[in-house]
């Protein structure tokens, strides 16, 4: 969501309110309130309060990846597989967690290395080359 509330930012060019960016990625505007909080306070978008006020980038797509965003989200669980700890006794739950742990880990360190290569204008530049000229025409608020 977050991802896609910032590429529509980009393409907007202007301050945007929750609400507009509520119904563009399809959730509750309260959602993106909680959700751009994370990413103002990384220096990623601005808030506007007051009449006119919302959203807007605060650095150049060009500047910020993927790994930025993760991080400003408080770095949520990237895998749904992972160390259980239902049963803290349970030797079948220690040898699945003792197997699962070095692969995760370095799946997690890979996928971060990957995060953190790729701006989020990579993916806006992938948008505009994928969006057929019509729509590149018709409509640049919404993809």
């Amino acid at each position: 969501m977050a991802l896609h509330a910032l590429l529509h930012m980009n393409e907007m060019g202007r301050v945007v309110t929750s609400e507009t960016l509520a119904s563009m990625v399809m959730t509750n505007p309260v959602v993106v309130r909680r959700t751009m909080a994370g990413l103002r306070d990384a220096g990623i978008v601005l808030s506007e309060k007051g009449h006119g006020g919302g959203w807007s980038l605060a650095r150049r797509l060009e500047s910020v990846t993927l790994g930025d965003v993760y991080d400003a989200l408080g770095t949520p669980t990237l895998f749904g597989i992972g160390h259980r700890t239902e049963s803290p006794g349970c030797l079948v739950e220690q040898a699945v967690n003792r197997a699962l742990g070095k692969a995760l880990s370095e799946a997690e360190s890979l996928l971060l290395k990957q995060l953190r290569s790729i701006s989020v204008a990579h993916l806006a530049a992938d948008v505009r080359r994928t969006l057929p000229r019509s729509a590149q025409k018709r409509d640049k608020a919404h993809v």
